[in-house]
């Protein structure tokens, strides 16, 4: 895995988007970003050549369907599991977040 938080984003933001079969334009263009430098961007941001800034990163995650905060996780665990956390209901993740809770008292 990953050792800095820049490799880390650009492994999850590759996976995520190869995930969804998606090209590097067509991600960049459905994220804001001008149709005649989106293949590029992208391409940069996966290789860690610029840094995306945090508005950017967030159209990007919309786009892929996932959470802000799978980007920056470097624990493939934990990245599963962020991922389907988001997918729950409500009260599904106030019961987690109380067993978590209870747990770690516990």
């Amino acid at each position: 895995m990953a050792n800095s938080y820049r490799e880390i984003f650009c492994y999850r933001l590759k996976q995520a988007r190869q995930a969804k079969g998606l090209s590097q334009k067509i991600l960049g263009i459905h994220a804001g970003i001008d149709e005649f430098v989106a293949s590029t961007r992208v391409n940069r941001y996966e290789k860690g050549v610029h840094e995306a800034d945090i508005e950017t990163t967030h159209r990007l995650a919309i786009v892929l369907d996932v959470p802000l905060a799978f980007f920056y996780t470097n624990d493939d665990f934990l990245a599963d599991i962020i991922m389907k956390f988001e997918k729950l209901p409500q009260q599904t993740k106030l019961t987690i977040h109380n067993i978590v809770n209870d747990a770690l008292i516990n």
